[in-house]
C-alpha cells in the first residue's frame, strides 16, 4: 500500500467545530447556513466534509468533537 501527502485547494468554505453526538450535526449545519445567509454567503451544495477529532470508542458522545465544512460563494 502506498501513502501520499497532497495539498487540496478547497476554496471558500464555512467551517464550524461541532461538539456532541453525530446525531446532532443537523443543528450545527443549520447554524452555519444561517450565519452564511446573514453575512452574504450561500452554500453551494449539500456535499460537506466531516473531520473527526475525537475517538468515539474512547469519548462519551456528548464530548465528541467534529469539524464540519462546506463550500460557499459570496453573494454580496
Amino acid at each position: 500500500m502506498e501513502v501520499a501527502f497532497v495539498a487540496i485547494e478547497e476554496g471558500l468554505v464555512c467551517q464550524m467545530l461541532h461538539l456532541g453526538s453525530y446525531d446532532d450535526e443537523p443543528a450545527s449545519f443549520k447554524t452555519m447556513e444561517e450565519f452564511c445567509s446573514r453575512n452574504g454567503y450561500q452554500r453551494l451544495s449539500r456535499i460537506h466534509k466531516e473531520i473527526y477529532l475525537s475517538n468515539p470508542s474512547k469519548v462519551e458522545s456528548s464530548r465528541l468533537k467534529t469539524t464540519l465544512r462546506f463550500k460557499v460563494k459570496n453573494t454580496s
